[in-house]
């Protein structure tokens, strides 16, 4: 769902369905990704979602808190409510949530021009010409799109994503080895304000059907500094205040929370966001968490998750888990 914000943004269920399962892809409609039993829904194929030694799998639940993590919450708004970015049906003409889709060997590439381009990696890319594009074909705002080609195992995200001739033009674009710990060059944008890759922070259907979502989830906040943390790559900031999140910033759900609360998707969501946290991401909205448009979610359910306020959360030290700030790869 796009948000008023994004204008400002660049440069600057139904109960449980089994508790493992094989389906396809949580964007409608995309050509064929399945699961594979015991990855929580976080394959694609046979591809992996990054290592399983990667930041997108780290347990935060036992991190330290950051020192800043009060001044953080109060910025990003301790009383305001977390919101599911994503659900079922339409919104403003358009799916609710950052679709995806996957494309298996030989999708024919097409050449990607790119507002950005010295911080874009160059086409051609394996992007179909009815890829699902955040908001539907004529939205305005962040038009992201999302591909995984599952015989190489690349990841493939554009941000402003538009037709153009024979293939698409772009606000900026990222290419990604789903099985490389590898980071974006350090101050390089991806599709995303934070520089890090989309899809593996979005929550799926299928991963919380599986019953597990074993990653952390992209969030937005409304202000942030000027600055990013590692694994964070790039900063869209409006501010040198410490007491605004720099982009990489990441908090987990407080221990307080009880998960019996919660019933569903709902309080698979939470799990998650007591053991692998979330993620700042992006500007937008406060506490925003982002996930993928499908039609077997239960908005009611999803809705559940908005008892839960910014006070809620507390942000963690990361700098424990790192091995290089050039790399993914965190310490066991």
């Amino acid at each position: 769902m796009v948000d008023v914000w994004t204008v400002t943004r660049r440069f600057g269920i139904a109960a449980l369905l089994l508790a493992s399962i094989i389906g396809c892809s949580c964007a409608p409609g995309a050509p064929g990704a399945t699961t594979i039993p015991g990855s929580g829904g976080g394959a694609v194929g046979t591809c992996p979602m990054f290592p399983a030694d990667s930041f997108w799998h780290a347990d935060v639940s036992g991190l330290a808190l950051h020192p800043d993590s009060a001044a953080w919450v109060s910025t990003i708004g301790a009383s305001k409510r977390v919101h599911a970015d994503f659900g079922s049906g339409l919104w403003d003409g358009g799916p609710i949530g950052i679709p995806w889709t996957s494309v298996k060997a030989g999708q024919p590439r097409v050449p990607v021009s790119f507002e950005y381009a010295d911080e874009s990696d160059p086409g051609p890319y394996p992007i179909p010409s009815d890829v699902p594009i955040e908001g539907g074909p004529n939205a305005d705002g962040d038009r992201h799109a999302l591909v995984v080609d599952t015989g190489d195992c690349h990841l493939y995200e554009l941000y402003d994503a538009r037709p153009s001739g024979a293939g698409w033009h772009a606000g900026s674009g990222a290419v990604w080895d789903l099985r490389s710990n590898a980071l974006r060059p350090a101050s390089w944008t991806s599709a995303d304000a934070a520089g890090l890759a989309i899809l593996p922070g979005l929550v799926r259907y299928e991963e919380v059907a599986a019953g597990r979502i074993d990653h952390p989830i992209r969030f937005t906040a409304p202000v942030t500094r000027r600055s990013f943390l590692w694994p964070a790559r790039h900063q869209a900031g409006s501010t040198s205040s410490n007491s605004a999140p720099p982009m990489g910033a990441w908090f987990r759900l407080k221990s307080s929370v009880d998960p019996a609360r919660f019933s569903g998707a709902a309080r698979v969501v939470v799990e998650a966001m007591q053991r692998h946290g979330i993620i700042l991401a992006d500007n937008g909205s406060s506490w925003y968490i982002s996930g993928a448009p499908d039609p077997r979610w239960d908005n009611d359910n999803l809705h559940d998750l908005d008892v839960l306020r910014g006070s809620d959360f507390e942000a963690v030290d990361t700098a424990p888990l790192m091995v290089s700030p050039d790399s993914g790869r965190i310490r066991s």
